[in-house]
C-alpha cells in the first residue's frame, strides 16, 4: 500500500510505500567535482576496506566516473532516465513521474537489472571527452570540449528504493543517522533491490548469496571520525556531516549551509524522487543542459554562486575546510580571515586561514653568507 510523503527536493508530496520517517538526524555529504582529479583514492580506499572478499571482487561501493560517457555499471543512468522517461521542472517543482509514480502495475518502483557484464568495467569511459576540437577554437567557459568526474556512493536515500522493493523487509534505515543498511541474517538474495534502486549502488556476492552495499563507515561515524572515503580524499572534495530539511537548516551547519543556504551543493538526479542525501557542487565547465538533467534546475545559480566565493568569506572558508581533518565538522565560522571548525558540542577540531601567507625572503642570506636562486 503507498503512502504520501514529502520530498523537499522536488518540492512536493509524492508517492512512497512506507509512510514519512524521518530519522533523529540525518548522515549527508558534499562532494566538490571542480576539484577532483580521479585519483581513485577514494575508491581504494573504500576497496581495500570493505570490499577485499571472495565474490567482492567486482564490487566498488565508491567509485569515480567520467561524465558524460563512463558509467558504472555500464550504461545505469541513460537507462534508468530512458526509462523513466521526459521529466518535467515546473517554476520551483518537478511535476513529472518518480519512479515510484511511473511503476508498472505490480510493481513498487520502475526499476531494470543490470546484465553481470555491466559490473566488469568499473573505469569505462575514463577521461573520454563530449565534443571535437574543430579548426579555430578558442578557450571558453563552458568548454566546448568537456568531462568531469562524478564521485559516487550510496545515498543513504531519505525515500530509498531498495528497502521500498525488498520482499524479505531486509533493508532498513538506522533510525540514529539515516544510514541505510542491508540485514545480511533476513537477505535471500532476491536482487529486486538491485533492480530498484536507481543509482545502482547496491551489489550482489555471489559466494554469499546475497546483496551488500555501502555501509556509510558507520563504525567511524559513531565515534565522530569521517568515513574512509572522505578521509583518504587528496583532493580535499568531500565533507560529510548532518542534514535539516530546509525549514529547519542551522547557518553554522556545513552541510546545511551549502544545501540550503547558499544553496551551492544539489542532489544527483532529484527526479528520481529517492530524495539521496549525497550532494555536489557541479562542475563549473560542462555543459549546463547536461548539469540541468543530471542535477535540477537550480545549477545555473549554484555556479554562479560557486564562482563567486572568493568574495563570500563564509562560503570560501567552508570549501577550505573540506578535507582538513579527520574528524566531522558539525558546526564552522568565519572570523578574522580564519576559518574554524567544531564539533556539535563546540570543541574546536581545525582552524584554516582564508589566505595563505606570503613570505618574499632577500636574494641574500646575511647570517649564512649565501646568495638564494630560484633553482632547484
Amino acid at each position: 500500500m503507498s503512502h504520501e510523503v514529502f520530498n523537499w527536493q522536488i518540492n512536493r508530496k509524492m508517492t512512497y510505500w512506507y509512510p514519512e520517517h524521518r530519522p533523529r538526524r540525518q548522515f549527508a555529504g558534499v562532494f566538490d567535482i571542480n576539484k577532483c582529479i580521479a585519483c581513485q583514492t577514494c575508491s581504494l580506499a573504500c576497496k581495500t576496506t570493505w570490499t577485499s572478499g571472495k565474490g567482492q571482487e567486482l564490487m566498488f561501493w565508491n567509485s569515480v566516473e567520467t561524465k558524460p560517457w563512463g558509467s558504472y555499471p555500464t550504461g545505469w543512468d541513460v537507462k534508468a532516465l530512458s526509462l523513466l522517461g521526459p521529466q518535467k521542472w515546473g517554476a520551483d517543482e518537478y511535476v513529472g513521474a518518480t519512479v515510484f509514480e511511473a511503476a508498472p502495475k505490480g510493481e513498487r518502483v520502475l526499476q531494470y537489472q543490470p546484465e553481470d557484464m555491466d559490473w566488469c568495467n568499473v573505469n569505462l569511459g575514463e577521461d573520454e571527452c563530449s565534443g571535437m576540437i574543430e579548426k579555430g577554437a578558442y578557450l571558453k567557459i563552458p568548454h566546448a570540449v568537456w568531462f568531469f568526474y562524478l564521485q559516487r556512493i550510496c545515498n543513504h536515500c531519505t525515500y530509498p528504493a531498495c528497502l521500498a522493493a525488498c520482499p524479505r523487509g531486509a533493508i532498513y534505515k538506522r533510525p540514529e543517522d539515516g544510514v541505510v543498511l542491508i540485514d545480511q541474517k533476513n537477505c535471500n538474495g532476491h536482487r529486486e533491490c538491485m533492480k530498484a534502486c536507481p543509482y545502482k549502488r547496491i551489489f550482489f556476492n555471489v559466494v554469499t548469496g546475497t546483496s551488500e552495499k555501502c555501509i556509510a563507515c558507520y563504525p567511524s561515524l559513531e565515534s565522530g571520525k569521517s568515513n574512509r572515503c572522505f578521509e583518504t580524499c587528496i583532493g580535499k572534495i568531500r565533507l560529510q556531516g548532518w542534514i535539516n530539511t530546509p525549514e529547519k537548516a542551522q547557518e553554522d551547519n556545513p552541510v546545511d549551509f551549502l544545501v540550503h543556504i547558499r544553496k551551492v551543493a544539489l542532489p544527483l538526479y532529484p527526479q528520481f524522487g529517492t530524495e539521496p542525501n549525497i550532494y555536489y557542487i557541479p562542475p563549473k565547465q560542462a555543459d549546463p543542459v547536461f548539469l540541468r538533467q543530471m542535477f535540477g534546475p537550480g545549477v545555473d545559480k549554484a555556479i554562479a554562486t560557486y564562482k563567486n566565493a572568493k568574495d563570500d568569506p563564509e562560503l570560501l572558508g567552508l570549501l577550505l575546510l573540506q578535507g582538513s581533518s579527520d574528524r566531522i565538522i558539525e558546526r564552522f565560522k568565519v572570523k578574522d580571515g580564519t576559518a574554524i571548525g567544531y564539533t556539535a558540542k563546540g570543541a574546536e577540531i581545525v582552524r584554516v586561514p582564508l589566505k595563505e601567507p606570503l613570505y618574499v625572503r632577500p636574494y641574500k642570506d646575511v647570517a649564512l653568507d649565501v646568495f638564494r636562486h630560484n633553482v632547484t
